[in-house]
């Protein structure tokens, strides 16, 4: 009797611990199932499109497999793209953060009662298709476009400047479309921060640069991370921007891609290049991610 008695507060905390275990399993259940669906199997999909050929009908063959397409994506040939993909990615980010960053801390810090309409603002073009205000772009830089035509008025410019179907123009174009991704996550992390830090700091005679650099900045480093991610990973995958903006002058991995599905009927070779741009995609998802897990939980 007093064994069972003194068991029995043990028993009921492990059943308690095994049922909160169960019910955490069941709240992931619905996520976990959605990524098997809508990313594991569409990949597995992928990836054995890619170990095959096609024939002279266009169709696709699996017996036998090949790595021949992963060697044509890693052709020496072929760097030139790839890297190109990672610069328009990588510059479209950081000039995202650059913009995103003051907007962010403006409504944050100063928006007050309207924050709720700022944010609104901020993602109003949402609501309009990613085309119409991509080509609206073109508009704007082209020869006799909105640019120039102002450039020349006021006399800054003879001739008009080439704006359109350049490297500027992709990364302006991207950056239009992702920046909401940016301003958004690096609100949230603004906005949680306490001002009461920065006033400490500012007592301990730190000037306003040395209070950005030492709180404010390492305090909202997860939300920089996060937006960096947010920006970055759909920027490596547009393929409209560099397509419309970028014309038959900037060429990227995803565009590659667009006209290998599409226009090649080469899904094989296709399929090939998604994946190596999925796993390099993820690696630096995984990589930015142990960053942010050792700033948030400091492991």
């Amino acid at each position: 009797m007093t064994s069972t008695a003194i068991d029995s507060p043990g028993a009921a905390g492990l059943r308690e611990r095994a049922g909160d275990r169960l019910r955490n399993a069941l709240l992931v259940l619905p996520g976990i199932g959605w990524l098997l669906l809508f990313f594991v199997v569409p990949l597995a999909f992928i990836v054995v499109i890619s170990l095959g050929r096609r024939d002279e009908l266009h169709r696709i063959v699996l017996d036998p497999l090949t790595l021949e397409n992963y060697a044509q994506v890693f052709n020496p040939i072929f760097l030139p793209t790839i890297v190109q993909s990672l610069y328009l990615a990588t510059a479209t980010t950081v000039v995202s953060l650059a913009i995103g960053f003051p907007i962010a801390y403006w409504i944050s810090r100063y928006g007050g009662h309207r924050k709720t309409l700022l944010l609104v603002l901020v993602m109003l073009p949402f609501w309009t298709s990613w085309l119409i205000r991509t080509y609206s772009w073109m508009i704007v830089l082209r020869d006799n476009g909105v640019v120039n035509q102002a450039l020349q008025a006021v006399g800054l410019t003879q001739e008009p400047l080439i704006l359109l179907y350049t490297d500027f123009s992709v990364i302006l174009g991207m950056v239009y479309g992702f920046l909401p991704f940016t301003i958004l996550p690096l609100f949230v992390s603004i906005d949680r921060l306490d001002p009461n830090l920065i006033a400490a700091a500012r007592d301990l005679y730190a000037d306003g640069r040395q209070a950005f650099l030492h709180v404010t900045l390492p305090l909202v480093r997860p939300g920089l991370i996060a937006a960096a991610l947010l920006t970055f990973i759909p920027a490596m995958g547009d393929f409209v921007t560099p397509d419309i903006l970028g014309g038959g002058q900037v060429t990227t991995i995803a565009k590659v891609i667009q006209e290998r599905f599409l226009d090649g009927r080469d899904w094989p070779y296709g399929s090939a290049l998604g994946f190596v741009l999925t796993i390099l995609t993820l690696l630096g998802t995984l990589v930015a991610l142990r960053t942010l897990r050792r700033e948030v939980v400091g492991e």
